[in-house]
């Protein structure tokens, strides 16, 4: 079980991970993946995936997702076209970034978390939409995103 420590999540203090830390809500790539999910990780992952998006620390949002991480959105097909997905963390760091920039107030409220043997769905309002999403990731055994599905109430 993993224990919240100043903001951190760290493994059981036992063995050769003992010391080892790492961002909010990312559990380490330790040998014995984190798979399937637990339902403590699930919440912790969502409630540290929205504090660092109402952060707009960009770093800390990017804790969250694998580097070939696929986000696909009916918003980023609204706004960019194609197939509406973004591919890899550099695709990403632009759109995040450019949503930061134009949404500085931009808030997620969590309302609620679901949890599968290797997903988690993040149920969150947005104070700019004026409306819930729920996002549905796929995580790796080291705790991050590597495929998202956005889903939206309008």
């Amino acid at each position: 079980m993993w224990a919240l420590r100043q903001g951190w999540i760290s493994p059981p203090q036992t063995g050769a991970n003992a010391n080892l830390k790492v961002a909010p809500g990312v559990p380490p790539n330790l040998e014995k993946p984190t798979l399937p999910l637990q339902a403590a990780f699930a919440r912790e992952f969502a409630r540290a995936w929205a504090e660092a998006w109402n952060s707009h620390d960009l770093e800390r949002i990017l804790a969250h997702y694998d580097d070939e991480a696929i986000l696909s959105s009916p918003v980023v097909l609204e706004r960019l076209g194609g197939d509406g997905a973004l591919r890899g963390k550099a695709a990403l760091r632009d759109y995040f970034s450019r949503g930061l920039e134009a949404y500085p107030d931009l808030r997620f409220d969590l309302v609620e978390t679901f949890w599968g043997t290797e997903t988690v769905v993040v149920c969150y309002r947005n104070n700019h939409r004026g409306s819930k999403t729920a996002e549905v990731m796929l995580l790796n055994g080291a705790g991050r995103v590597t495929r998202v599905w956005a889903n939206y109430d309008q």
